[in-house]
């Protein structure tokens, strides 16, 4: 069985890529699972370039498994695409959803109160070997509510509305964000070249 170890400390994001994924005979580790603690510096000026400063980094240390790493994040449209890549650390410390939410309920209250159109992006570098590495792209439209709805989910889903389902990501289960979501379609896109390797 192949292992493919997630570049990721973000527990709701490889609890994502796991069910996703679930139904090819591969061993998913995360990098706690691999004892992996190393804090990569993620200084690129796209998803893509984090996600593959990711991925390089970890395969360098684990020649023999494959390492899939992803880099996501909100765009707001009147925000000019804010946050983007620093969606994690938004409102300066590191994966505090409680204040990156604050932060842009803040930003956003003081624009036109027309719809906040918004888009989570998805970027997604696998690296299978030396020779093979694979990129791919997902996203999912939406916009972003003044108030947060929903338990589910992690960091901006509980304003991420999506007026086709008339609900938040955080108001979904787990089955059917997963089944739409930025990263799902990105997986989606992925599993073409997974179902060659597995």
């Amino acid at each position: 069985m192949k292992k493919l170890i997630v570049a990721s400390n973000n527990q709701g994001k490889i609890k994502e890529i796991k069910q996703i994924l679930s139904k090819y005979d591969m061993n998913i580790v995360s990098l706690k699972d691999e004892k992996i603690d190393i804090e990569v510096e993620e200084n690129g000026t796209t998803f893509m370039e984090n996600a593959y400063i990711k991925a390089s980094m970890i395969h360098k240390l684990v020649k023999d498994c494959m390492v899939l790493a992803d880099d996501s994040g909100l765009m707001v449209d009147c925000l000019n695409g804010a946050p983007g890549i620093y969606s994690a650390r938004f409102a300066g410390e590191h994966g505090n959803s409680k204040k990156n939410n604050d932060k842009l309920l803040d930003l956003l209250s003081k624009k036109d109160k027309d719809k906040k159109t918004a888009k989570f992006v998805c970027s997604m570098v696998l690296i299978v070997n030396d020779n093979k590495v694979i990129k791919v792209q997902g996203e999912v439209s939406g916009e972003i509510i003044d108030k947060e709805k929903g338990m589910n989910g992690f960091g901006y889903d509980p304003l991420f509305y999506m007026p086709e389902y008339n609900m938040t990501f955080g108001e979904m289960d787990s089955g059917l964000k997963n089944s739409i979501s930025h990263r799902a379609n990105a997986l989606k896109k992925l599993e073409k070249e997974i179902e060659q390797i597995v």
